[in-house]
């Protein structure tokens, strides 16, 4: 979930959201390689969009908030459509990470899906701004797969895990690791249908205002 802003001075129009973590796993360094991870990711296609006849360039200014104190009510009562709540631990039931829906501003987080500049973040932030998987899952001939393809997508072999494997045999399928934000994931944002108020602001995403519980074991 985030709020767009049009900035009609500069021809921006930037994303708003706040990541806030809490949980086992959770910390600051972790907290702020996050934020920059998504950040990155959302802002390397360098887009522009077309709204109301004049292009705007996509800016998605992210920040990164440790929350170790994070009680249920802070999340329930949240009216803030920047804040997206995120509990990160080693363990997740299902062995994933996941938000709660398709436009949500919360979810939990495995630790190890998060390391080593992964995409999960950037993947799972896309569905808290309305984007789901796509409907084609083998995009062979296609080249780097897009940011909102999901585990098991037959692509091209150097982007599988191991590019000398059959595929959907061992190894065969989406690297997660080679995902990008393409253009087309901003385009499919659709932010040209987006109703901005007297003050050039509009919400992305809506309100899921789940807190969670530590998975057991």
């Amino acid at each position: 979930m985030g709020e767009a802003e049009l900035d009609q001075n500069n021809h921006r129009i930037n994303i708003h959201a706040s990541l806030i973590f809490y949980g086992n796993a959770a910390n600051e360094l972790l907290t702020r390689q996050i934020a920059v991870d998504v950040s990155s990711h959302w802002n390397e296609p360098r887009a522009n969009v077309m709204i109301k006849r004049e292009r705007y360039t996509v800016n998605f200014l992210m920040q990164g908030f440790y929350a170790p104190s994070l009680g249920e009510i802070d999340v329930y009562e949240n009216i803030d459509p920047r804040k997206n709540f995120f509990r990160i631990e080693e363990y997740a039931s299902g062995n994933i990470s996941f938000v709660d829906g398709i436009n949500s501003n919360t979810g939990y987080f495995k630790l190890d899906n998060l390391l080593n500049n992964s995409t999960t973040a950037a993947h799972e932030f896309g569905h808290t701004l309305g984007l789901e998987h796509p409907h084609i899952l083998d995009i062979r001939g296609s080249g780097v797969p897009g940011i909102m393809y999901p585990r098991g997508t037959i692509v091209d072999s150097p982007f599988q895990y191991d590019p000398a494997a059959a595929p959907l045999q061992p190894g065969g399928t989406i690297n997660p690791f080679t995902r990008k934000v393409l253009l087309k994931d901003i385009e499919d944002l659709h932010l040209e249908r987006l109703s901005f108020d007297e003050n050039g602001f509009a919400v992305l995403g809506d309100f899921t205002s789940i807190w969670h519980e530590a998975h057991v074991r």
